[in-house]
């Protein structure tokens, strides 16, 4: 049974420091989705403050929940919940998940009520509680015998639900498919975060959850939030309707400083080490190529209408690079298409250099972007093929509700109305194609659709079976470096 978290009175929150809180920014992760990264092109739409991200909540609730509790207020908990109050269970307490909460709080298609919560890390549970307390006292009710640590906390927090209820699924990629299969099993729809997987075995049994789901009539929902952007959708329109002319090429980029994973200290258990620094290791949550640009590479497959039949890369470290992680510095991925076509995913992670973050869409008669910085809705159709801003021919009016929002709103919506909502496939499979993409790179060679939809690799076989006690699926040298793929060598497909 796992440990319930103790009460803590909303005075204690100041004696913890604002990066313990967050649990984000403490541990060196990575870039995310929507962290306010600035760009040095002017040209680049910041993101408004309208469209703050899942994972920029818990920083700012953070800050709230200490100012409440410096101020001496005490949140008040309500218990009692309306017979239509959809209740969720949170499944992983860090930013992301923190933030996906606070989403569903205030997307239409209410009323919602966290109910329980659960998490490795007793400080990151504790965080998310005060943050989202701060900012929503009355939708919450996650007394402490509702707050789960531990490898099994899931199971205890969905069976806090009803059928019909939502769990959300925000841990890393890893644990993705045994929270997912056990939440089905319990009949509770679902609202699970990027990345759904970390390699192609994984992705498979999320294919085959998604079919299990369906026959249930369970609606699930996925964070590839750029799907539900109403800017997007009114410029896919256009693409189908041959605005741009053909789509023979397509152009995104993730570049950005990054971080860099210093050795561990021995001061914890390793597995639990490699699980609170996720990034880092390819088998907890796909390694920084698939976390960072996911999107990027789901966008050019839904501006395709398809899946890439083979990916090709190229990657490398600086010479001086001591990162002790599993990732490269730079990814560049060439994806083709069944009729030719090609798109072009970028990612650099290194300090000092040029930054960008954007997606472009290339016609037979003229350009598009399609994505912004930090994934703004940065849309517009260009003129011809100059993708500047003194030659921009239409954009779209400006969006009522952030996508961040409208997935959620949908979400709901379809659970109230009965509706059919599962967007599992289409997730799993552009999750395989950043995999694809990710395994050219890491192993220099051509890598097929084909390939990876038949590829049974796993990272870590035994996944379902973890626990505190359990061996680490990878180990460090003697200078706490872990293996890095080598091209000629590596395998993962």
């Amino acid at each position: 049974m796992p440990r319930p978290i103790p009460l803590i009175h909303p005075r204690s929150a100041c004696g913890f420091r604002l990066g313990v809180l967050t649990g984000v920014k403490a541990q060196g992760v990575r870039g995310c989705d929507g962290r306010g990264m600035t760009t040095k092109n002017p040209a680049r739409t910041v993101v408004q403050a309208s469209q703050t991200s899942r994972r920029q909540f818990l920083e700012q609730g953070a800050k709230l929940a200490a100012v409440s509790a410096l101020a001496g207020v005490v949140i008040p908990r309500v218990h009692a919940a309306s017979d239509d109050t959809i209740r969720m269970a949170l499944i992983g307490c860090g930013g992301r998940g923190s933030g996906a909460v606070a989403n569903a709080f205030e997307a239409s298609g209410g009323p919602t009520k966290l109910t329980a919560m659960a998490d490795l890390v007793e400080s990151k549970l504790n965080g998310s509680h005060q943050a989202l307390s701060a900012k929503f006292g009355a939708s919450m009710d996650v007394p402490p015998d509702r707050r789960f640590l531990g490898f099994d906390a899931y199971r205890h927090a969905i069976d806090c639900l009803r059928p019909g209820d939502v769990a959300l699924l925000t841990t890393h990629a890893a644990f993705r498919a045994p929270h997912l299969e056990y939440a089905i099993a319990k009949g509770v729809n679902v609202f699970m975060e990027k990345s759904f997987a970390t390699d192609p075995a994984g992705i498979q049994r999320i294919l085959r959850l998604g079919e299990a789901a369906e026959k249930k009539n369970l609606k699930i929902a996925t964070g590839l939030m750029c799907r539900h952007s109403a800017s997007r959708q009114e410029l896919i329109r256009k693409v189908r309707e041959g605005e741009l002319g053909d789509i023979n090429f397509l152009r995104a980029y993730r570049l950005q400083s990054g971080h860099r994973m210093a050795p561990s200290k021995g001061e914890e258990n390793e597995l639990i080490w490699q699980i609170r620094h996720p990034h880092f290791a390819l088998w907890v949550a796909t390694g920084v190529f698939i976390d960072n640009l996911i999107h990027q590479v789901d966008e050019c497959c839904w501006v395709k209408d398809a899946w890439p039949v083979s990916a090709h890369g190229l990657g490398g470290r600086a010479p001086d690079n001591t990162d002790c992680s599993q990732n490269l510095d730079t990814y560049s991925v060439e994806y083709t298409f069944a009729d030719g076509a090609r798109a072009l995913v970028n990612g650099r992670f290194a300090p000092k250099c040029h930054s960008d973050f954007a997606t472009f869409i290339h016609g037979t008669k003229r350009a598009a972007q399609f994505s912004g910085n930090v994934h703004a809705p940065t849309v517009q159709i260009y003129k011809d093929q100059r993708t500047t801003n003194d030659n921009i021919a239409w954009r779209p009016a400006k969006e009522a509700e952030s996508p961040y929002q409208a997935e959620w709103s949908e979400l709901l919506r379809a659970i109230r109305g009965d509706q059919k909502h599962n967007e599992v496939r289409r997730s799993a499979l552009s999750n395989l194609a950043a995999i694809m993409g990710r395994a050219a790179v890491h192993s220099g060679k051509i890598i097929t659709w084909e390939e990876v939809m038949a590829s049974n690799f796993k990272f870590c076989p035994d996944v379902d079976a973890l626990t505190e006690k359990s061996a680490a699926p990878v180990r460090a040298d003697a200078q706490g470096r872990y293996p890095v793929p080598v091209p000629g060598v590596w395998s993962e497909v």
